[in-house]
């Protein structure tokens, strides 16, 4: 069994520490959760309430979502008295802002440290995660980060590029599912509701000629499942994490996109009865620890498109989540929505979200074209970091509202800017005073 302590007093529901140390995916799916590193389970650390009133906010989000219409859902406590800004927050991605190649960047522990307290005005700021990886569950990712960077980090802080495939698990029944490491995706899958999940390694196992030049290992085998899928019907394709093997995958998904109804082993004569495919995101390159980005989920996207279309002569129809798709943002709104409204009594979003990434063709795009759509509630501000994808010299595709070297130089960048913004409000309303004084 895990260290855990409950906070004090308690909160209906509480929310648990967890040791980053010790804890299991098992033991964070049992409710709210706060992963805390081994030195701080008796004492929180600066970074404690942001992670717990995140995880407490997305618990209310997802109460809301699956209650009945006249359903009870767990009302908040009295907002608290709190050195938070409710006026701003950021949003991070990960993979070449905050971690690369499974290690922090110099500047990422330092900068988590001043959002949670530790500069100079003596104010906390709120933060999310919204990443495109894929593979893990948001469970997971947290336990990742928070042995990363050393510091308390709830499962409610994050956004992955498959979060929003959740809310496809009551439309589809047999699901394909494919990417990842060994039957990871098929356990997020069931995790989000997915009801009957297969994997390539059940089609191979069921048929080994489908993948002349893949054989099953060993652990392959043991854990795809057997079935007879002549007589199981497809009915929807999620990619939920990057392909470790794309020749053999592509086939899959390629003959069931061409299939009658999902049915394996038959051939569509009009090549359009095939189910739908998902992706859980776009990115055509991401940044690892090798000195040039690597090939992403994008890549096996275009991939398939062409191989689809030369095969057919018809385009493939394809749905992608993920950055930069507005649904992504819409949710990071409504949780920052239901953090504000828990936090400070506020039923709106804070006023300004600044958005940190490394990809001009997600991050940046995404966060500017939702920010011109109707669907913004609030301001979306676009930095960009140079420890990515982006590489100095070079003009991004998609332009940000701010370029710095590092996600440091960001949230100072932030901060400072709604300082900025305070003062100058002040100083108008100084004006406007003297300006009805000398007129009375």
């Amino acid at each position: 069994m895990s260290d855990q302590t409950l906070l004090s007093p308690p909160t209906k529901p509480a929310v648990r520490r967890l040791s980053s140390f010790s804890t299991n995916l098992e033991e964070l799916a049992l409710g709210p959760s706060v992963v805390v590193p081994p030195e701080h389970m008796e004492t929180p650390s600066d970074a404690h309430e942001t992670a717990a009133g995140l995880e407490m906010a997305k618990h209310r989000l997802a109460e809301k979502e699956q209650r009945p219409p006249d359903g009870h859902i767990t009302p908040p406590r009295t907002p608290p008295q709190t050195n938070f800004t409710d006026q701003y927050a950021f949003a991070f991605d990960i993979d070449g802002v905050l971690i690369r190649g499974g290690k922090p960047i110099p500047q990422a522990v330092e900068a988590m440290k001043v959002l949670n307290g530790q500069n100079e005005y003596g104010v906390k700021v709120p933060y999310i995660f919204v990443t495109n990886g894929g593979g893990k569950t948001e469970q997971e990712r947290c336990l990742d980060l928070s042995r990363q960077l050393e510091m308390e980090i709830s499962p409610g802080q994050f956004i992955c590029g498959h979060t929003p495939m959740r809310e496809m698990a009551q439309k589809y029944g047999t699901v394909l599912v494919v990417g990842g490491e060994g039957d990871k995706c098929r356990a997020v899958a069931e995790g989000y509701g997915f009801k009957d999940v297969v994997t390539p390694g059940d089609i191979i196992k069921d048929n080994k000629d489908t993948t002349p030049f893949r054989k099953l290992t060993d652990d392959e085998t043991n854990h795809s499942r057997a079935r007879n899928f002549g007589e199981a019907e497809i009915e929807a394709i999620f990619v939920f994490a990057d392909s470790r093997d794309w020749a053999g995958d592509q086939q899959i998904i390629l003959d069931v996109l061409m299939s009658k109804k999902g049915r394996l082993g038959t051939r569509s004569e009009t090549f359009d009865e095939g189910p739908p495919i998902y992706f859980s995101h776009n990115d055509i390159v991401w940044s690892t620890s090798h000195q040039l980005t690597r090939l992403g989920m994008g890549a096996l996207r275009t991939s398939l498109e062409a191989m689809f279309k030369a095969m057919t002569g018809k385009d493939l129809i394809s749905t992608a989540f993920g950055k930069p798709q507005i649904g992504t943002f819409q949710f990071a709104t409504r949780l920052l929505k239901q953090w504000r409204k828990d936090t400070h009594g506020i039923d709106a979003p804070p006023r300004t979200v600044y958005f940190v990434g490394d990809t001009p063709e997600s991050d940046i795009r995404g966060t500017n074209e939702f920010n011109a759509t109707e669907f913004s509630e609030n301001q979306w501000y676009s930095i960009l970091v140079r420890t990515g994808v982006f590489q100095e010299g070079t003009k991004p595709a998609f332009q940000p509202n701010a370029t710095v070297n590092n996600v440091l130089d960001a949230v100072l960048y932030g901060i400072q800017r709604e300082v900025e913004k305070k003062i100058k409000t002040k100083v108008q309303q100084l004006s406007e005073q003297t300006e009805a004084i000398a007129e009375e």
